[in-house]
Order: C-alpha cells, then structure tokens, then sequence
C-alpha cells in the first residue's frame, strides 16, 4: 500500500477532528499527501505531506466546486467532516433536521459529485464516506441524527450503482460511539474499552480508498469494536 499510494494526492474532509487526525496520519505515513478543508481558520503549522485550506464551508455548494477544481489530480476522496445531535423528536425542530442534513448529507453530496468530475479526469478512484451504526442499528433519541446518516447511506449506495463502470468505487463506513477526547467527556460511565479506537477506523478507511480496494464498492462496513 506504500507503494500504491505514495505521493498521490487525496481529499480529507473533517481532517482536523480527533478521527480525522488518525486518518491523515495513516495515509501520511504510507506517502500519500492529504488536502484538508478547514471550516475555520487553519491553526498550527500541518505535518509534512499535509497540505490545509482555511475557511472552506463544505455546505456551500460554490465554495466546495472552487475547493475541487483548485486540486492537483486526486485519486481519491474521504468525506469524515460532519455533526452529531441526540434530541426526542418531540424536541427536534425543523432548523435541527435542516442541520443535521446540512453537516452530514449536504457535506457529502456536494463532496462527491466534485470528487466524481476530478476523478473522471484522471480515469478513476476511490471515494469513502462515514454514515454510522444507527443506519442498521436504529437507536431512539436521534432521529434528525439517524436520518441524515441514512441519506449518507443511500447516497454511497446509489453513486457506487452510478460510477462503478468509471474505476470509481465508493464506500461508506458506519462506526459506532468512537473513542474520543469527547465523546470520553460526554459519557464518563460508559464502557469505553468496547468503543472502536480511531486508528481502528483509519486503517479501514486507508484499504478503501487505496488502489489494493480493487472490487469493493456499494459497501457499508460495519467498524463497531465491541459497542
């Protein structure tokens, strides 16, 4: 895989998170060099083969076509940037469905079908998703949250149908409760031995989007450890 990918250009959405570290830094460590847009203004001086745009809104349809048509050739395209809400639908405004779309369906959309053109010129690559557990686990609480990662699901699922004749595979990943700075605070009691590491997931996702995924495609792979 070292090989396949070295000094081959890829898009990281959500880069800056705590999983997308783990993934920049996987795909980084086999050659790869990773463009990464950041929502707000950059911070820090990124690791070499790291190259960061500052203030790029991934839900603006106009500035994710001027993101993509200002790459190099890429061959390929992973989509991790998103946001997570846990309300009872009795408490779910239409602005936090609006939202919850926007951040997880939207992003993804619009990421690949600018991914798709720059691959069309480049004769193929690989595309990955994140939806999540819930889209086969369904789990009360989150409706606005599931929904949204449902259509991320479908998404994959239809572009893979779409794309398969053009060297394109397309993927998603369906993690469960990620073990994170964050998610650690926001349920200290919880069992946290049996979530999934981010380095667990990056390593699946480095297989997807490399030139070695020579037949995968459509799939939703279930990256759950033992939650």
């Amino acid at each position: 895989m070292t090989e396949t990918l070295q000094g081959k250009h890829l898009v990281v959405t959500g880069g800056d998170g705590a999983l997308g570290q783990a993934v920049v830094h996987a795909f980084v460590t086999v050659g790869a060099v990773c463009h990464l847009p950041i929502y707000g203004p950059e911070v820090g001086d990124p690791e070499p083969g790291v190259l960061s745009t500052a203030n790029v809104d991934l839900t603006s349809e106009s500035a994710v076509e001027a993101y993509y048509a200002s790459l190099p050739s890429i061959v390929a395209s992973v989509h991790l940037a998103g946001g997570f809400q846990a309300k009872p639908i009795a408490e779910t405004s239409r602005s936090d469905l609006d939202r919850q779309l926007a951040l997880n369906l939207v992003t993804a959309f619009l990421c690949c079908r600018e991914a798709v053109k720059a691959m069309r010129k480049s004769g193929g690559g690989r595309i990955v998703n994140v939806a999540a557990r819930v889209v086969e686990a369904p789990a009360g609480g989150m409706v606005a949250y599931s929904a949204s990662k449902a259509g991320v699901a479908a998404l994959t699922r239809a572009l893979a149908d779409e794309v398969r004749q053009e060297g394109i595979l397309v993927n998603a990943v369906l993690p469960s409760i990620i073990d994170t700075p964050a998610n650690r605070a926001a349920m200290p009691t919880a069992k946290i031995e049996r979530w999934p590491q981010p380095t667990d997931l990056a390593r699946t996702i480095l297989w997807l989007a490399s030139p070695e995924n020579r037949l995968t495609s459509g799939a939703l792979i279930p990256v759950y450890g033992r939650a």
